[in-house]
């Protein structure tokens, strides 16, 4: 069914969704409508980030982990190491129980993005978190010189997108989203804040 993958990976991420579903039934992870499409939303949607981590990242940083989308998902498929950052407890052992579960090379931070400390990354990713304004303010100082941000937006990324330029000059690729035609990822280099002329 998804013959990119090794069965030993393919075994992790159906653990995972196994997990995930189990866990749904007393925490809101996604939507209870989703469950039944969890592979096509959720998992595929997060996978398809990893052609464009080529060349793969020493280690990333996921903001706003909720569910493990799609840094979880990332870290199992590729092997890199993330750092998950998510701020709601529940979801955190959540994600705790689903990296033990299937072994996936991840650190979970229960804290606010703003107040995490760790070492900036090459790679920064996060889904369904902040409009991009906000996101990239979040992000930028999480993320080391010359490295990239994957954003995986919905059907307003066109309008971010302005609102985003009036605050950030960057490098802006918009990748149209395999899993959803409304969707699209938005990798981002080299943001920097404008300065204000007043």
């Amino acid at each position: 069914m998804r013959p990119e993958v090794s069965r030993e990976t393919q075994d992790a991420l159906q653990y995972f969704a196994a997990v995930l579903l189990r866990w749904n039934r007393t925490v809101n992870l996604i939507a209870r409508a989703d469950e039944q499409h969890l592979w096509q939303r959720h998992i595929n949607d997060s996978r398809q980030l990893i052609p464009l981590m080529e060349p793969l990242p020493s280690h990333a940083i996921d903001l706003g982990s909720g569910a493990g989308f799609p840094g979880l998902v990332l870290a199992l498929v590729s092997g890199v190491h993330f750092d998950l950052v998510e701020a709601d407890h529940r979801k955190c052992a959540f994600l705790r129980e689903a990296a033990r579960a299937t072994g996936a090379p991840v650190d979970i931070h229960p804290v606010r993005v703003e107040t995490a400390t760790l070492l900036p990354a090459p790679l920064v990713t996060a889904r369904a978190v902040a409009p991009l304004p906000r996101l990239l303010e979040m992000a930028v100082p999480l993320l080391a010189k010359g490295g990239q941000c994957l954003f995986l937006k919905g059907a307003n990324v066109a309008m971010e997108l302005t609102h985003a330029g009036a605050e950030w000059q960057m490098q802006v690729d918009r990748i149209p989203s395999r899993t959803d035609p409304q969707a699209s990822i938005l990798r981002i280099c080299n943001p920097t804040r404008v300065l204000s002329s007043a």
